[in-house]
């Protein structure tokens, strides 16, 4: 059996993490970044990060102006603006 075969470089691991956070890494991949994450720190890092990352998005409470409320904003700021011209 090849190194190769079971050893990733770090940025074929990081586009894996990306994939397995979306659901779309098979499970040969997640093997392989599992491997990879025993033993590199900066896989780690980045793969502690994105999970932290996504929690944040996830849980995230935004809450976004409507469109007439945005009208409305836009409108009187343009007549504030042409008060100062």
């Amino acid at each position: 059996m090849k190194k190769s075969f079971l050893f990733i470089s770090c940025e074929e691991a990081k586009h894996i993490c990306d994939k397995s956070q979306y659901g779309e890494a098979t499970g040969w991949e997640r093997i392989k970044l599992a491997i990879r994450l025993s033993w590199c720190r900066v896989t780690r890092a980045y793969s502690n990060r994105n999970n932290k990352l996504t929690d944040v998005v996830k849980n995230a409470e935004i809450e976004c102006l409507k469109n007439d409320e945005r009208k409305k904003i836009k409108q009187q700021f343009e007549q504030e603006l042409m008060k100062h011209q």
